[in-house]
């Protein structure tokens, strides 16, 4: 990841998780500058703020987040944490079938079984991508391409690392997940859309009756984006889907 990508890829990060549009301050920029100095992987540093902001809407405050020192405490609790678990693993020179083997009773399912779903989603992401770049480049395209660039460095983070925590990658793929489908719901044309919309409600029509209406809304968004999804070729990252 190259130092542009690097700050660009917070900068999207941060305002995409805020909602509202609004420019980094110097001190924002000085305070990235500072991560990347001391070798905070990207990885890292974007789920210190998807967690931030997690937390954040779980007790939502009357003041918005208005700067990126919001995230500053729980990046670099991911960053301690992060490098306590590199200590005693491996290095690229190392055996990757080690690591692969090692027993790690922590997991739910075997480092070697992660990886390999991390590689099938590396091919379906790349897929989607090379698909959606015969259309043409847009929103998609690129938030594709990203992706593929993370996953690769979350994949080989997950590989080496001396404590494989499943709970920091899905963290992880849940913000990468979130960055595509917003991305997605970008490219699609309002009538489209709403002809989707359309064939769900008709779809959940004899259920309707017997359904909470916050269970109802939340059914038929998650249905909306299962046939977006479809549609374009654009796969779970969830480990839940493995």
């Amino acid at each position: 990841m190259n130092y542009f990508n690097y700050f660009t890829e917070i900068e999207d990060t941060f305002i995409r998780r805020r909602g509202k549009h609004l420019l980094l301050s110097p001190i924002d920029w000085a305070l990235i500058e500072t991560w990347k100095q001391i070798g905070v992987p990207l990885h890292v540093v974007l789920r210190g703020i998807e967690r931030s902001f997690d937390s954040w809407e779980t007790k939502p405050r009357k003041r918005s987040v208005k700067s990126l020192l919001y995230c500053q405490e729980e990046v670099e609790a991911q960053y301690a944490e992060w490098l306590e678990a590199r200590v005693g693993g491996t290095t690229n020179g190392d055996s990757a079938e080690h690591v692969v083997e090692e027993a790690d009773d922590s997991l739910s399912f075997s480092r070697r079984t992660v990886l390999e779903y991390l590689e099938h989603l590396k091919v379906a992401l790349g897929e989607a991508a090379k698909h959606r770049k015969q259309v043409g480049e847009d929103n998609l395209t690129e938030a594709l391409e990203r992706g593929l660039s993370l996953l690769a460095a979350l994949t080989d983070d997950f590989a080496t690392a001396n404590v494989a925590d499943t709970r920091k990658l899905e963290d992880s793929l849940t913000g990468l997940e979130r960055m595509v489908t917003e991305a997605l719901h970008s490219i699609v044309a309002a009538d489209d859309l709403e002809s989707i919309r359309g064939e769900v409600v008709k779809q959940l029509q004899p259920y309707r009756a017997h359904m909470d209406t916050n269970v109802y809304q939340q059914t038929l968004d998650n249905l909306l984006l299962k046939r977006l999804r479809e549609n374009f070729g654009v796969p779970r990252l969830s480990l839940f889907y493995l």
